[in-house]
């Protein structure tokens, strides 16, 4: 791989390029490589990155910001909101200079010519070497090559949240760190998107995968808002040996740009969001990719609301399971605990 070259296609990268594109990225070059349906898209390294604060002045500005703040050691909330917006803005308010906005570009038009569509929908989510569940910003359907660019920067800057600079000083590590490496993945179309884990995360159970499930986008499952759809599927048998129809009153959703929370038509809240060959579908999946990886994995997918079946299952993440063993709870318990855990 090309030191020069500082923006990929997902099928160029694998899990060894972690510390050039990010976690995430890597992750999903990996999935192609292992033969899952991921949505096409782009990585930007996190060399990228760096390329952007130096070239833009942001770099120089945020030293000189954080070598006049002091000892931030004991410092309150308040103190760290206004640390996060002063950082933030420093990198939102930058033109993005022409040696790093030109090749953003021209992946982007080149995407769009691959998908047929010109000003595709893409989502702009963050990639950091090391996983930090719900640290730093993802942008939903995001159109156009001014509102990617601009989410583009929002997402670099997140790596200043009020959450992550009391993490860094809450942990002893310099404020100025967490570079991320962005993913720009075509956005789904989601009718319906959820998680699987192929190890019951509650019990350990290796017999059986779990999933759980909601209309519109992921965001409406991993925030844990709310009831969801539950299936418990044997590995051996296939067999769906139970299911939650959770009362589904609120799910996300594309809107003409990016994407909100929106009431469920009462119609849909008390049916199932997948149909059990879709059921099957991501669990004979999962069982594959728990093969070929060698350990259980905690996934998630989405169901394109365009395409038929099969077509329309798309894998948007897949990665080790953590298992916490307790005892055996009841079903609907065990969807709201891993839930909460999955994104502490």
């Amino acid at each position: 791989m090309s030191s020069e070259k500082q923006i990929f296609w997902f099928e160029e990268l694998e899990e060894k390029h972690n510390d050039i594109v990010g976690k995430k990225c890597a992750n999903l070059g990996q999935m192609v490589h292992l033969g899952m349906p991921v949505p096409p898209g782009f990585a930007i390294s996190i060399e990228m990155y760096r390329r952007f604060l130096d070239r833009s002045g942001a770099s120089e500005q945020m030293r000189a910001y954080v070598g006049g703040l002091g000892d931030l050691k004991g410092a309150g909330i308040g103190t760290f909101d206004e640390v996060s917006q002063r950082l933030q803005a420093i990198i939102e308010e930058k033109d993005m200079p022409a040696e790093v906005r030109n090749p953003i570009l021209r992946y982007y038009e080149e995407l769009c010519e691959r998908l047929g569509m010109p000003d595709a929908a893409v989502s702009v989510r963050s990639a950091g070497t090391e996983s930090r569940p719900g640290m730093f910003e993802t942008y939903l359907n995001v159109i156009g090559t001014t509102d990617l660019l601009d989410k583009i920067k929002k997402v670099w800057a997140s790596a200043y949240t009020p959450r992550a600079v009391a993490f860094r000083v809450n942990k002893g590590f310099p404020l100025i760190g967490d570079e991320l490496g962005v993913a720009v993945p075509k956005m789904v179309n989601s009718r319906s998107s959820g998680v699987s884990f192929t190890v019951d995360p509650v019990t350990g159970d290796d017999t059986r995968i779990i999933l759980e499930a909601n209309w519109g986008l992921g965001e409406g499952v991993v925030s844990g808002s709310g009831s969801v759809d539950g299936f418990v599927v044997e590995k051996e048998t296939l067999a769906i040996v139970n299911r939650h129809i959770g009362q589904k009153t609120r799910c996300v959703v594309n809107r003409e740009k990016g994407a909100e929370w929106v009431d469920v038509p009462e119609k849909m809240q008390r049916i199932p969001c997948l149909g059990d060959e879709e059921v099957l579908e991501i669990v004979k999946t999962g069982i594959t990719v728990e093969k070929r990886l060698g350990c259980p994995q905690d996934m998630e997918w989405a169901v394109d609301g365009d395409l038929p079946f099969p077509k329309n299952i798309f894998w948007l993440q897949t990665r080790p399971a953590k298992v916490q063993v307790k005892k055996p709870v009841s079903t609907t318990d065990q969807i709201i605990d891993l839930l909460a855990k999955r994104y502490q």
